[in-house]
C-alpha cells in the first residue's frame, strides 16, 4: 500500500481533527489520485487552499499523489504575494461580487450596507448556491461541504458566528476596505439606489420630510432611504472596519 505525508498550513487547521492539526500526519492508499480529491477527503476545501507543493515543488489540483510523496498545503498569503507560484486559484473575479448561504441572512445585509452586490435568498438550495457560484460569485458559507462543489471556484467558510465580526472577517479576508461603496445597495433587494431629485416623496412620512432634505430610492422594491439616526450610527461603525 502507497503512503504519502500531509502538512496543512494556518486556517486550513479549522477543518481538520485535533490530532492532524499543525503537524505532518500520515495518508495511506491504494490508487494514485487528484490531490485535490485527498485533500477535500480530510474535510478541506478546495476554495480555501492558495496553494500545494508536492515534495517543495508547486502542483496543482490535479496532481497525482504517489508513494513517499510529501504534500504541504496552504491557504491563501495576507503578507506575501506567491502568485509566481500558486497553481490552483482561478483568476481573480474582475468584480467582487457574492452570494450567500441561506443561514448568512444578516450577514448579506451588512455586506449589501457595504456597497457590494450581494446576492441571498433563505430558501437557496444547495446546488443553486453553487450554480449562482459559477457564474462569477463568490459564496459564504458556514457548511464546508458546500464549498466543495466542483463548481464552486471562489468560496469562503465563514469562522465568527455574529453578523458584524462575520463582516469584519470578510472585510479582512478579501480585502475590502478600499472598495467599499456604503449606502448605495438596498439592504431588502441588493439594487443600486436612485437619488431623488425634488420634493421629498409623499410616502415618506411627515416628519422625515420636515427633518430630511435628500433622499435615495431602490428602483427594484421602491423602498425609501435617508440619513437618519440609523445612518450615522453605521458610520460610526464603518470606520471601524476601515481601520482594523
Amino acid at each position: 500500500m502507497a503512503q504519502a505525508w500531509f502538512r496543512f498550513y494556518g486556517e486550513l487547521n479549522d477543518f481538520l481533527p485535533p490530532a492532524r492539526r499543525q503537524r505532518s500526519f500520515s495518508h495511506q492508499f491504494d490508487l494514485s489520485a487528484p490531490v485535490k480529491d485527498m485533500i477535500e477527503g480530510f474535510g478541506v476545501p478546495h476554495p480555501e487552499v492558495e496553494l500545494i507543493l508536492a515534495n517543495g515543488r508547486s502542483v496543482g489540483f490535479d496532481y497525482l499523489v504517489r508513494d513517499g510523496d510529501r504534500i504541504s498545503v496552504y491557504p491563501v498569503f495576507e503578507s506575501f504575494d506567491v502568485s509566481p507560484l500558486v497553481k490552483v486559484r482561478p483568476a481573480p473575479l474582475r468584480e467582487t461580487r457574492f452570494v450567500l448561504d441561506t443561514h448568512l441572512g444578516r450577514l448579506a445585509a451588512y455586506l449589501r450596507l457595504l456597497g457590494f452586490d450581494t446576492l441571498y435568498r433563505n430558501d437557496a438550495g444547495d446546488h443553486e448556491l453553487a450554480r449562482l457560484a459559477g457564474e462569477g460569485r463568490i459564496l459564504l458559507t458556514r457548511d464546508a461541504g458546500l464549498l466543495k462543489h466542483g463548481s464552486v471556484t471562489h468560496g469562503y467558510f465563514i469562522r465568527e458566528t455574529e453578523p458584524r465580526r462575520q463582516v469584519a472577517e470578510v472585510v479582512r479576508r478579501f480585502q475590502l476596505e478600499r472598495h467599499m461603496r456604503p449606502f448605495t445597495r438596498c439592504l431588502r433587494c441588493n439594487q443600486v439606489l436612485e437619488r431623488l431629485e425634488g420634493d421629498p416623496p409623499a410616502c415618506v412620512p411627515a416628519g422625515v420630510r420636515e427633518r430630511y432634505t435628500e433622499f435615495w430610492r431602490c428602483p427594484g422594491c421602491g423602498r425609501h432611504y435617508w440619513q437618519g439616526s440609523h445612518y450615522r450610527r453605521m458610520q460610526a461603525w464603518l470606520r471601524t472596519l476601515q481601520t482594523d
